[in-house]
């Protein structure tokens, strides 16, 4: 069926169905940050690697890492994952915060 369908019609179905796949990005109250001040500030002194659970375009994902620095003005970490790549995670997106 979709051989006889117009590109753009198979582009909207891909869309639609890819839309259903994506969830609200969870809102979280003032003690939850200070609970990931807190651990995030122990990670850093202590070297702790953690899991770090975030919300990105619709969807949840992890990452595992270690925090190298915080950027405080754009309010983002920037941790080392397993693999010794750099990655940014800004702190809005974050929702969990774990020790691994």
């Amino acid at each position: 069926m979709v051989s006889m369908m117009l590109p753009e019609h198979v582009k909207l179905l891909r869309e639609y169905n890819d839309s259903l796949d994506k969830v609200e990005k969870p809102v979280l109250d003032e003690q939850k940050y200070d609970e990931f001040n807190e651990v995030i500030c122990g990670a850093m002194e202590e070297d702790i690697t953690l899991q770090f659970i975030y919300y990105h375009k619709g969807e949840i994902k992890k990452l595992v890492g270690n925090i190298h620095y915080i950027d405080g003005l754009k309010r983002e970490l920037r941790i080392i994952n397993l693999a010794s790549e750099n990655r940014i995670l800004k702190l809005e997106d974050i929702i969990e915060i774990e020790h691994y």
